[in-house]
């Protein structure tokens, strides 16, 4: 695609929250150090909170430490890029506020507008900063999910940004998908002919998607008594690794392209009923256990009063179209797991008939691509091989990976794996859509989960209670041994 005029100025709201000070700071420090930041780019950090410059700086460069770890804080680097950051206590919602930021733009021409904050207040402050004159025609503006709790919601909030911002200057941001494996598993399928004519119903027998926590919900209980599992996970970060793993292949790796297939599949999920609530879905709530060596409390303990949310989904999603029909997606995320892994496993059907007989005909597993994005970045092809030896039996056969690690691949004695949010930043910096998610395909996405949000209430299916430490409820195992298979743990 065209190179887009290049953002000017970076003005981040919540700069002094969680979110800033442990992935976006460092990410721009890193950007900085790569020398991927333009020479007069400049980065506004705005929160209520009254804050001196000094003590500010003193905050960012706390965060920026703790992510360079062993290879520390290279000085000279830091100076440029401390030089950068400017803070100014605003109330980003307020005229008053969005007065400020206007005179701390001064000159700028582009300045891109980065929301960590409540979704609640997107509409707010986009009202304030065109009331402020500052969200010009060149102007950007990065949305963090969740964006509504529903359909209904995120049409509210995106009619609210959109009517400041138009769709091509939003960039709905999933961190998911400036992962080096996400974004390898697009080169994956459309750059190897060895893939793509088997990436279909004929040779795959099922996929799972695994997004698993050993975290407890601890002081967020708030949120997700209002979102849960279902809102919090699946509507976003799951649905759209799916979308990577069923997408046609587009027609160019132009953002429109993507997204339209992205768009399609979407679409082509089957809605939930009653019925696939009870046989199809599994809630679950995390009680007290064992994590990592360590007794955990439940959740209702961390909250205080018994609660319906779920802190653990799983699902089978079928996508009703002619590449997948028939291959059932198994989807699952929880808190409180017994390891922090997220994952996709395509496992493909086996051999229709061995030739090899005895042990080595018992010994045969179909072929399994698996891809790992946490906490390792790798993707790891199960092939079968002879098993090396002498055997008066015949043949012995034997499983083998054959792997892709990016880690190992490029490993070296400065070799840093990159925060995801890297990649985001400087393809918005630049004005690259590509990775970022259209409006139709959040609210397509909030369409099928209100469905099966629905079905839940209809059916009455309520959370299971699991013990921390554990994969989840028994009905997890259940959802996938109905249909004749089982979960990759390995």
């Amino acid at each position: 695609m065209p190179d887009a005029p290049r953002a000017d100025a970076l003005v981040l709201f919540g700069g002094t929250g969680d979110l800033a000070q442990r992935m976006l700071f460092p990410s721009l420090y890193f950007l900085d150090t790569d020398g991927f930041l333009p020479e007069d780019f400049r980065i506004i950090a705005t929160a209520r909170a009254p804050l001196e410059q000094d003590a500010f700086t003193d905050l960012v460069r706390d965060a920026v430490a703790e992510r360079t770890g062993q290879h520390g804080i290279d000085e000279e680097i830091w100076r440029r890029f401390a030089a950068r950051l400017e803070y100014h206590a605003a109330d980003a919602t307020s005229p008053e506020g969005a007065k400020v930021l206007k005179t701390a733009l001064g000159e700028a021409k582009r300045p891109l507008f980065y929301l960590a904050l409540s979704p609640s207040l997107y509409g707010p402050v986009c009202a304030a900063l065109a009331g402020a004159g500052v969200a010009g025609a060149e102007s950007r503006i990065v949305l963090e999910k969740p964006i509504g709790r529903d359909l209904a919601s995120s049409m509210s909030t995106n009619a609210a940004v959109g009517s400041v911002f138009s769709e091509d200057r939003i960039f709905r941001i999933d961190h998911y998908l400036g992962k080096e494996t996400v974004q390898n598993l697009m080169a994956l399928r459309f750059a190897n002919t060895l893939f793509e004519p088997l990436w279909n119903n004929l040779t795959i027998d099922h996929v799972q998607i695994t997004v698993a926590e050993t975290e407890g919900v601890g002081e967020r209980w708030p949120y997700y008594d209002e979102y849960g599992a279902l809102r919090d996970m699946v509507q976003n970060h799951m649905l759209q690794l799916l979308c990577l793993v069923a997408m046609e292949p587009p027609a160019d790796m132009e953002p429109a392209s993507v997204r339209n297939e992205k768009v399609k599949v979407l679409r082509s999920l089957r809605r939930f009923t009653r019925i696939d609530a009870e046989r199809n879905s599994v809630r679950g709530q995390y009680t007290q256990g064992v994590v990592e060596g360590r007794s955990v409390a439940g959740y209702e303990t961390e909250r205080g009063a018994p609660s319906g949310a779920e802190t653990f989904v799983a699902l089978r999603v079928d996508i009703d179209n002619w590449r997948w029909a028939g291959v059932p997606f198994f989807l699952r995320t929880g808190k409180r797991l017994p390891e922090r892994r997220t994952q996709i496993a395509i496992q493909f059907k086996g051999v229709p008939h061995s030739v090899f007989g005895g042990s080595a005909k018992a010994d045969l597993v179909a072929n399994r691509l698996i891809i790992d994005l946490q906490p390792d970045e790798d993707i790891e092809l199960l092939l079968m091989n002879k098993a090396p030896g002498l055997s008066r039996e015949g043949m012995r056969l034997q499983p083998l990976p054959l792997s892709l690690s990016l880690l190992k691949a490029y490993a070296g004695p400065n070799a840093r794996r990159r925060i995801a949010y890297e990649r985001l930043l400087l393809d918005v910096i630049h004005g690259n859509s590509t990775l970022f998610v259209r409006r139709d395909e959040v609210e397509q996405a909030w369409a099928w989960i209100d469905g099966v949000a629905e079905a839940w209430r209809e059916s009455g299916h309520t959370p299971r209670a699991y013990a921390a430490g554990s994969w989840g409820p028994a009905g997890a195992f259940a959802l996938t041994e109905r249909y004749g298979r089982a979960w990759n743990d390995d």
